[in-house]
């Protein structure tokens, strides 16, 4: 059979082994083409009497589908213009047809699941009526749509819930979650495990048994595991559910909404009544601003970013095999650890032998974490280990490829471990500096080669969190930079690149955010109001709990240094004065103390808002309205993102909207601050800004560029179109 995303095998026992092979592709899809092909499989194998059964493997190794062709289907439907929903709901239902199809041909079908199925994957795999899956621990499965404001559109919201319940069904769609083929059979959501080279033959043995080849709702005696949406049980998943998701969304993800409309109304009805409702909940999510921002930022500028779409184009490819690391601390260690986790040897220089072995010590730590969590053996923890080396004698740098500084954030002590370091170094070996705000333009100056001297940002925890922001300094070249992406994409995280400046881009916008916040509680606002209306804003922490993580005294120091620096000004700020109480007169520095805005038990989690601080003024305003506020915090962070742009800080929107949603957790709904102004429009926004400015100060009054862009109607991914590094 002639088929482009499919391999036709029948056997001797009239088995159907149809190996999913996406051309041109490293991963398969669930593309238009593909559903095309696997609707003619399916007619061949209902009119062809000699077939027996039909088993649906990949070719791919360690994966068997990776979800939809989301580049497809955004762009398909923004291509149909005032069509978009008929085109986009055409599309669906063609998925569905093919989907009902297999699973009512007369005929056992089943999945050989060599590795991870997500989204379009995992919907292809419960049409059919088994699933194998390969053991291999490194393999998933899961629904990732709502992450990209999307819902599961080829029946996951159906058919999953009429396998499993509900119950167990929901909160695996609603949190996105990927779990190992262990807890998919647990679930039951995979029916038995097998080695990878096995699960074909697997499948095989299960057709050979003469199965039942009609899925469980399909039959007269069916009945919902746990009860339907009436039942007492149902009801109690739908109305605790509901609460539950008000809660942790706070509304602000309407993909969410739809998926528990949509499981809810599905089940009060007929298996293909449910798929039409979950076809029409997946148009409207599709063509939503929401789903479209999240979609570009989180997928597709994500992907761009992470293949290097921001790389000097003529440097050739670099691969960086032994890495420095100067400071053993928690970032050091951090930085060493997930060098070693992809393969790289890593010198970890500390002032003493003791803190260099300490530093490899909080590796081990997350090793031992990795294996209580079933997601590394003993074996490779030690493997991982051998490759850190650590040293308090500066020689051992003298083959590094690349020498990454994560030293005190202090100029006199990084310039101490630059010019040792550059000592022994070789002449080709680039020097990056770990450092959050410190200009790399004025770190370079202690470097004897600043062409070679690159800002590397990393955020704490390193082993979680997956930006790193490259800092290019007036006079760091191409090949530095280069080599710093190479290394970064070898880790396996996200680089983003920006131009010199205090703070950078990450830094300096994430601070208005707190500093905006402590504003709004010395203007007599209650602290509680605050940090609500943060958290419903789509920030992943209030201003006062943010400050408390980062430390109250650094966050401190920091002020003070940008007053001494920037502003010239002699008189502290009065959120300084608040920040100073609270250091200085109170000794509460933030969780590292247990103690600072919040109150922390002994395990280091928040208690409640520190009584004294109530006490700090007589009366406080409770009446403000939350939406105001959570405007107000939003705004001053996406203004100042627009500053940067101006300033040549940051010359690309897919650099600031996926650094500032991986970097600082800028509400994710958005799509990031850039997409956030873009999606209500340049003028709207400089409206905005004005009024804030009138009644808040000339902190909120927008820039030249924004100005600019609100009398020309124009946006920032048309102006700052995405592009190469030079």
């Amino acid at each position: 059979m002639d088929l482009a995303n499919f391999k036709w095998d029948l056997d001797a026992d009239g088995i159907v082994t149809l190996t999913w092979d996406t051309p041109g592709k490293p991963v398969n899809l669930l593309s238009s083409a593909a559903v095309a092909d696997l609707a003619k499989a399916v007619d061949t194998i209902i009119a062809d009497k000699t077939v027996k059964g039909v088993v649906i493997t990949s070719a791919k190794e360690g994966n068997f589908c990776a979800g939809a062709d989301l580049e497809e289907l955004a762009g398909a439907a923004t291509r149909a213009g005032s069509n978009a929903a008929a085109t986009a709901y055409g599309l669906m239902t063609n998925v569905h047809q093919t989907l009902r199809k297999l699973e009512t041909c007369g005929k056992p079908v089943a999945a050989a699941i060599n590795g991870t199925a997500l989204g379009g994957g995992l919907e292809v795999t419960l049409a059919c009526h088994y699933r194998v899956m390969s053991d291999d621990p490194r393999g998933r499965v899961g629904f990732p749509e709502a992450q990209v404001g999307l819902i599961p559109g080829a029946g996951g919201t159906q058919r999953l819930p009429r396998m499993i319940g509900a119950m167990a069904a929901l909160p695996f769609i609603l949190e996105s979650k990927r779990i190992d083929a262990q807890s998919a059979a647990g679930m039951g959501i995979v029916s038995k495990l097998a080695p990878a080279a096995e699960v074909v033959a697997a499948a095989k043995a299960w057709i050979k048994t003469g199965p039942s080849s009609t899925q469980a709702w399909d039959k007269k005696d069916y009945r919902i595991p746990g009860g339907g949406p009436f039942s007492s049980a149902g009801a109690q998943v739908f109305t605790v559910g509901n609460a539950m998701l008000r809660a942790k969304t706070l509304d602000n993800y309407p993909a969410q909404n739809s998926i528990m409309s949509c499981v809810y109304e599905g089940l009060l009805v007929d298996i293909d009544s449910g798929l039409k409702i979950e076809t029409r909940y997946f148009v409207k999510m599709l063509l939503s601003p929401t789903a479209r921002d999240m979609i570009r930022t989180l997928f597709q500028s994500m992907q761009d970013l992470g293949k290097g779409a921001r790389r000097p184009i003529a440097e050739a490819p670099s691969n960086v095999k032994r890495l420095a690391v100067i400071g053993a601390g928690v970032m050091g260690a951090g930085i060493a650890y997930v060098s070693a986790q992809a393969g790289i040897d890593v010198v970890l220089i500390d002032t003493t032998d003791e803190r260099a072995n300490g530093g490899k010590d909080h590796a081990a730590k997350l090793l031992d974490k990795e294996i209580e969590r079933g997601r590394s053996t003993p074996d490779k923890k030690a493997e991982i280990l051998a490759r850190i080396l650590p040293s308090s004698d500066y020689a051992a740098l003298k083959d590094a490829d690349l020498v990454i500084e994560a030293v005190f954030e202090d100029r006199g002590v990084k310039a101490e471990a630059t010019k040792k370091a550059e000592a022994v170094l070789g002449t080709n070996a680039i020097f990056g500096s770990n450092t959050s705000t410190l200009p790399i333009t004025g770190l370079a100056e202690a470097s004897v080669r600043p062409q070679s001297f690159v800002g590397i940002h990393f955020f704490s925890p390193v082993e979680r969190m997956m930006l790193v922001e490259l800092i290019v300094g007036k006079k760091t070249d191409n090949r530095a930079l280069a080599t710093a992406m190479d290394y970064v994409r070898k880790i396996k995280k996200t680089p983003i690149v920006v131009n010199d400046a205090r703070g950078f881009y990450t830094s300096r916008c994430f601070g208005t955010y707190t500093l905006e916040g402590l504003r709004m509680i010395v203007e007599g606002i209650a602290p509680p109001l605050v940090e609500n209306a943060g958290r419903m804003a789509g920030m992943p922490m209030g201003p006062l709990e943010v400050l408390d993580s980062v430390g109250v005294d650094t966050a401190l120091k920091i002020a003070r240094q940008s007053r001494k620096e920037v502003t010239k000004e002699e008189t502290p700020d009065p959120t300084e004065d608040l920040m100073a109480w609270l250091v200085e007169t109170s000794g509460r520095l933030g969780v590292k103390a247990g103690e600072g805005f919040y109150e922390y038990d002994t395990r280091g989690k928040r208690v409640r808002l520190w009584p004294e601080l109530f006490a700090r003024q007589k009366t406080w305003r409770t009446d403000d309205e939350v939406k105001a506020l959570e405007e107000r915090l939003l705004t001053i962070q996406a203004l100042e993102a627009a500053r940067c742009f101006e300033e040549g800080v940051i010359l690309d929107p897919r650099d600031a909207d996926v650094g500032a949603i991986l970097g600082w957790g800028f509400a994710p709904f958005t799509g990031g601050p850039i997409s956030y102004i873009d999606g209500m429009g340049a003028a709207v926004f400089v409206n905005r800004c004005n009024a804030l400015a009138k009644e808040h100060g000339p902190r909120f009054a927008p820039n030249k560029l924004l100005k600019d862009m609100a009398a020309k109607g124009d946006s920032f991914y048309r102006r700052f179109a995405p592009k190469a590094a030079a």
